[in-house]
């Protein structure tokens, strides 16, 4: 399929310096899940996030979105500490800045595919102009959704997965996050859904950080994290 007419979109560097997050275990007792002491990502990098469950892979996601603030360490984009900025300043950033795709989707059920993938103009105007409708339908027949009108309530989960990635790339973001986008779908499915966030990503010049377990997907990241050699320690 043709590319997304995209206009030139103003990218950033991702610093995350000495970055760790504590988290409390089921007894309530302290421990510090990851420390990275410098990780640079140059603009329109493709990184792959790995290791097992628990490791702090999502987590990671939401420190570089601003949706955790770190326990110690800054995350910086450019020269801007992201995670010293306000609440509504980091919402802002976030609004300007990333598309994410969560694991869980976070559709709104009772609404249809055009409209969800539109979602993120609504945080700043009820009404969508002409052009973000053309664009929500341009994304909807890119991602092999056709039927742009049907509920979000009547798609497969893989559609529902080609929906969530739609509305990160709705804004045309400079920093494309996305959480296990494969997950629960079978090979053929994960392949397409791979194919899809990594070209897209590819033609906006976006940098792209995606936590995967699938070693398929992992495998396309010429740059990849593993989180399992991460230093883990009990918090003082």
């Amino acid at each position: 399929m043709p590319a997304l007419p995209s206009p030139e979109q103003p990218s950033g560097r991702l610093t995350l310096e000495g970055l760790a997050l504590d988290h409390r275990d089921a007894d309530g007792k302290p421990f510090r899940l990851f420390e990275l002491p410098l990780l640079t990502i140059e603009p329109g990098s493709c990184i792959g996030i790995s290791g097992p469950s628990g490791c702090g892979k999502s987590s990671l996601l939401h420190l570089i979105a601003g949706l955790l603030r770190p326990s110690q360490g800054r995350v910086l984009w450019s020269d801007r500490a992201v995670s010293d900025l306000s609440e509504s300043d980091r919402d802002r950033w976030r609004r300007e800045t990333i598309g994410f795709v969560f694991q869980d989707f976070h559709l709104i059920p009772e609404l249809d595919i055009a409209a969800n993938i539109a979602l993120p103009a609504r945080f700043s105007a009820w009404n969508l102009r002409a052009d973000e409708k053309d664009r929500a339908a341009a994304l909807a027949r890119r991602m092999g959704l056709p039927d742009p009108r049907r509920r979000a309530a009547l798609l497969s989960r893989g559609e529902q997965q080609r929906v969530a990635i739609a509305r990160a790339l709705f804004t045309r973001p400079a920093l494309i996050l996305a959480d296990e986008p494969t997950a629960s779908l079978g090979t053929g499915h994960a392949a397409e859904v791979a194919d899809l966030l990594l070209e897209t990503a590819m033609e906006s010049g976006a940098t792209l950080i995606c936590a995967t377990h699938d070693p398929a997907l992992l495998a396309r990241f010429g740059q990849r994290l593993d989180l399992s050699h991460a230093p883990q320690r009990r918090a003082a």
